[in-house]
């Protein structure tokens, strides 16, 4: 039995009453934080489609009914409705903007009536604009400090406005506008799990009898508060490192259950997850290079912090000189490894974990650097001259190479390209030699020897005729 449809089993066997019973010995556990809950519930046209007993708009309105009386008794809850769909029929052309309000927020002792009252009166007509709904939800959820914002959408079909819900919900999340959306799909075919799992936590509600089932599932979810915190420590163990992926696998199973790109929210600190407790994480953070923490389990109802070192600091790499067409890119690895941990390109900065690396910089000739300091919170700035491009012309195919020339000793550089006549290359500023023999000449000396320096930025003719 799968982690959800076993959560799924033990939820089905608790009736209304004891589910009540159980959250709302939670909400008094967690002092007076209130939970805000806005239903954002699909009136769109396809609701009118065959489901089970009825069509799915019948079956929708009884369950939801049942189960909002199951809320009036709950105490620091409060629950408000948006609608989308049910204001302009979708024929001659679909409305875009179809989506209000219908009940703002109050709380669960009165709105759960006004709600239910309004889903009765409904009536689909419309299309399905969910990324302009969530979009509108935000003036929805009036300010307050000491609250929860969850949204749970129930819907029936995707996207049909061109919209990008899932764009839309990450950039929310982000602003601490609400947490991670709980979607619960009626009668959707189980493909459109992927569509919806980047936008909030999925639910399949593949037949009306275990509909009641996944709304008890992801309200208990929703505000037994079993949330999540991951504090990406800086070098003074302060959690103020951010702006890096998170992946966290099902230490079981290895597979992905959750992305997420670390945040810290408009309050300064890192922004809560809300995670399934039932699972046992090991997380692996997207850093240069990545660290990682196995075997983390959750605690059900709690706000749980998981701590990880990743002091991290700043490497530019930039070109000093004339701007050129050639821009080289930099092979980084850890000081004294050679296992390359990033190919980084000049003009570009990045991250990196506080410590020492090497830098091979992919120019001709090469440049190494060892032992290149990365510091907490700071940049290092690596600057190497703008190359020049030496333009060879040959009057026929043949063979030679380009060596550096310090006065006392010859290192190799490149081979030139036998197919051909005419060639750019790009060089470090100094002085060269090139050696060249033409393909049909058979004496060795008649060799070709062509010294010339290289200045940035400035094109350098070198004839072999």
């Amino acid at each position: 039995m799968t982690t959800k449809a076993s959560a799924i089993f033990k939820i089905k066997h608790l009736t209304l009453k004891t589910i009540v019973l159980l959250l709302l010995c939670l909400s008094n556990s967690f002092g007076q934080v209130t939970n805000r809950i806005l239903f954002i519930f699909d009136d769109s046209y396809s609701m009118y489609a065959p489901w089970n007993s009825n069509i799915k708009i019948e079956v929708a309105k009884k369950v939801m009914g049942e189960f909002l009386d199951s809320l009036k008794s709950l105490p620091n809850l409060e629950l408000a409705l948006r609608c989308y769909g049910h204001t302009t029929f979708i024929k001659p052309e679909r409305n875009c903007k179809d989506t209000k309000l219908e009940v703002p927020f109050a709380a669960a002792n009165t709105n759960a009536v006004k709600i239910k009252q309004r889903i009765q009166k409904l009536e689909p007509l419309g299309t399905t604009p969910i990324a302009y709904s969530l979009a509108e939800c935000v003036a929805d959820f009036t300010p307050c400090a000491s609250c929860r914002n969850i949204v749970i959408l129930i819907t029936d079909g995707i996207e049909e406005c061109q919209g990008n819900p899932c764009e839309v919900s990450l950039a929310l999340q982000k602003k601490g506008i609400f947490l991670r959306p709980f979607v619960i799909g009626v009668g959707l075919d189980v493909k459109f799990a992927d569509v919806f799992g980047c936008m909030g936590k999925f639910y399949d509600v593949s037949n009306e009898a275990n509909f009641g089932d996944v709304l008890k599932l992801v309200l208990t979810e929703a505000i037994s508060q079993t949330t999540v915190e991951v504090d990406l420590l800086d070098i003074t163990k302060k959690p103020t490192e951010t702006d890096v992926n998170m992946t966290f696998y099902d230490a079981n199973t290895k597979q992905i259950k959750y992305n997420y790109l670390h945040t810290i929210n408009h309050r300064g600190n890192p922004d809560t997850l809300v995670l399934d407790p039932a699972i046992t994480y090991d997380l692996f953070v997207h850093t240069i290079p990545p660290v990682e923490k196995k075997n983390i389990t959750i605690v059900r109802g709690k706000h749980n912090i998981i701590t990880l070192d990743a002091p991290q600091g700043m490497l530019t790499l930039e070109l000093d000189g004339p701007i050129s067409k050639y821009y080289p890119t930099t092979l980084v690895r850890k000081s004294g490894d050679l296992k390359t941990l990033n190919v980084q390109d000049f003009g570009k900065t990045e991250k990196y974990i506080v410590g020492k690396y090497d830098l091979e910089i992919l120019t001709l000739p090469r440049i190494r650097l060892q032992d290149v300091e990365i510091k907490q919170s700071t940049t290092n700035s690596i600057k190497i001259p703008t190359s020049g491009n030496v333009y060879i012309t040959k009057a026929g195919n043949g063979y030679g190479s380009i060596y550096t020339d310090d006065g006392k000793k010859l290192v190799w550089v490149c081979n030139l390209n036998n197919a051909l006549q005419n060639e750019i290359i790009y060089l470090q500023p100094g002085n060269y030699k090139l050696e060249y023999r033409y393909e049909g000449v058979k004496e060795t000396i008649k060799t070709i020897e062509r010294k010339f320096t290289v200045a940035s930025g400035i094109t350098t003719n070198v004839k072999l005729n």
